[in-house]
């Protein structure tokens, strides 16, 4: 790769472009499994899965799912919290060279629906507690079975003392039947011994659903080669960390890129401890914290937030962790400052997207950290900042505009969507939509987004979305949502509304009414209710004018 401005700023460890190995993540785990055989894999609860067990799973459950008809290239739909199953049914579908579909387990039907067609799915994988709204879904898919998850399956203890632990509702009993399959009754049925690894390295993977400016959310298609190469330009930017001897916490969701790449993928690669969160609450985190003491707490700036604002975490003793590792939205500068004070600690800016499996760039590790910068472009990643008009001009260095990025870890495209993929990938370039620029050491700000893109809790929530559920409702004339600044969400939803003549609307309907059509996390918390809403010539309503509207009056506000 040709020197870059980023590169002068590299730590001396850090390769500028890396000879990657052409291992799968299946042939990572294998590798893992033969030289750490005894090393924890999982810790789900206290229940330790070693890696030479975890790799025995992973083939009984390959064996489960050919049995069941699943072939190479078929589709097959997860939609699970973090439990240990979710770690075998993914590791399983991918070494049997299917295709690991991710869904929000937090979905409503009507997007769980979406998904299940947009992907072709055949068999989907839930937790027993979601077993009902899969169920009602499947008649209207081309999903033909449905494996229910017990979340007591893999616990140390009987699950009579589950309930103390986690959420009652969280468990369900739920019995076989023609179209229900229970994961533990198929998988105990078959041998651990292994199994073909089917994986191959140009061929698609997964695809991880991310939402956008479109309205429906679109499928993110990921190959083998670039889940293994953004895995790899971590290892690479860890450098120095040895494999088989380290910990770290499972804060995200599987279901969510980082949570795929930066947490599972890694820790497979590196035969790392993985320590299973299935609620990120801050009394859960802190007794991992106080028992295993990992290297790493990666999170949202919501998870380092609500862990602040508890005392007992203000007590402890984190000079073991190396690092905080937050991605997913901005990291306010004083969250910074009070994370670096607390416990010494370096607090690392990741920047990626879903379309780059994820990475983009990262703050150096142990070595020049800017504050407020989401740091150097990886390893063979090139980034261009050009003007945002004609998308051509390139920016100089402090000039804002909009982030391109090329790289072997760019999406193979959109699923069943030529259109946003010819739009988002443009002469090798994957356009990202955000907005930023470099400093003269080559560190990269985001200032803003291209596109009107709601990041809320590190979630993507596309304002049409919610546009389109508000303006079905029988009472409301137009509706416009926009993402408003939350010190602890980074950002909220809010809608504006007006209301039809002669109609009455309350808040409490309004939310109400899109719990029942939108995940929990894409719910409108604010709720306006306006005469009008400002408009172009053409009538088009100005979402960037309301936004801006709202952040005057919260300036106004704070005088």
């Amino acid at each position: 790769m040709k020197e870059k401005l980023w590169h002068k700023s590299y730590p001396p460890e850090v390769r500028k472009s890396i000879d990657y190995e052409k291992v799968t993540i299946p042939g990572a785990l294998t590798r893992s499994a033969e030289e750490f055989p005894k090393k924890v894999a999982y810790d789900f609860m206290g229940k330790k899965i070693t890696f030479s067990e975890f790799d025995g799973l992973v083939n009984q459950f390959v064996r489960a799912l050919t049995d069941l008809g699943i072939k190479k290239g078929d589709r097959v739909a997860l939609v699970l919290p973090n439990i240990p199953q979710t770690f075998i049914a993914n590791q399983a579908i991918l070494k049997m060279g299917a295709v690991a579909v991710q869904n929000n387990p937090l979905y409503t039907e009507r997007e769980l629906e979406h998904q299940f067609n947009n992907s072709d799915s055949k068999i989907a994988i839930t937790l027993t507690l979601l077993l009902p709204r899969v169920l009602n879904v499947i008649p209207k898919t081309k999903v033909e079975k449905v494996i229910a998850c017990h979340i007591h399956s893999y616990l140390p203890f009987p699950k009579k003392q589950l309930f103390p632990i986690v959420k009652k509702q969280m468990y369900k009993k739920v019995e076989p039947t023609d179209t229900v399959l229970i994961f533990k009754d198929i998988i105990d049925k078959y041998s651990n011994e292994p199994v073909e690894d089917k994986s191959s390295w140009d061929e698609l993977a997964t695809i991880i659903y991310t939402g956008g400016t479109t309205g429906a959310s679109k499928g993110v298609m990921l190959s083998h080669k670039n889940i293994s190469i953004s895995v790899q330009q971590f290892v690479e930017w860890f450098s120095g960390l040895k494999s088989g001897e380290e910990s770290m916490v499972g804060l995200y969701p599987v279901f969510h890129t980082s949570g795929f790449s930066t947490t599972m993928n890694f820790m497979i690669w590196k035969a790392w401890e993985h320590l299973i969160i299935t609620r990120p609450e801050p009394k859960t985190i802190i007794e991992i914290l106080k028992k295993h003491k990992p290297i790493f707490l990666p999170g949202l700036p919501t998870i380092f937030v609500g862990l602040l604002a508890d005392p007992e975490f203000r007590k402890l003793d984190l000079s073991y962790l190396k690092a905080f590792i937050s991605g997913g939205a901005s990291l306010p500068e004083e969250l910074i400052r009070e994370l670096k004070d607390l416990t010494g600690g370096t607090v690392l800016e990741v920047y990626g997207s879903t379309e780059t499996a994820p990475l983009i760039s990262a703050n150096p590790f142990n070595d020049k950290i800017k504050p407020g910068t989401v740091g150097l472009p990886a390893p063979d990643t090139d980034v261009k900042i050009v003007d945002t008009e004609t998308g051509k001009k390139e920016c100089k260095i402090g000039e804002t505009g909009e982030i391109l990025v090329k790289g072997p870890q760019v999406m193979m495209g959109y699923c069943k969507d030529e259109e946003e993929t010819k739009k988002a990938l443009k002469g090798g370039w994957y356009h990202t939509g955000d907005i930023g620029f470099f400093d003269k050491d080559g560190y990269l700000t985001l200032v803003d987004r291209k596109k009107d893109l709601i990041i809320a809790s590190g979630y993507n929530v596309s304002p049409v979305e919610i546009d389109n559920i508000l303006f079905d409702h029988p009472k409301i004339l137009e509706a416009c949502a926009v993402g408003v600044p939350d010190k602890y969400r980074g950002e909220t939803v809010k809608a504006f509304i007006v209301v039809k003549e002669g109609e009455n609307l309350t808040e409490k309907e309004v939310i109400d009414y899109c719990k029942e059509n939108l995940a929990a996390y894409k719910v409108p918390k604010l709720i306006e209710f306006k005469d009008e809403l400002p408009k172009t010539v053409i009538g088009k309503i100005l979402r960037r004018k309301l936004r801006e509207m709202e952040l005057e009056n919260n300036k106004e506000g704070e005088k």
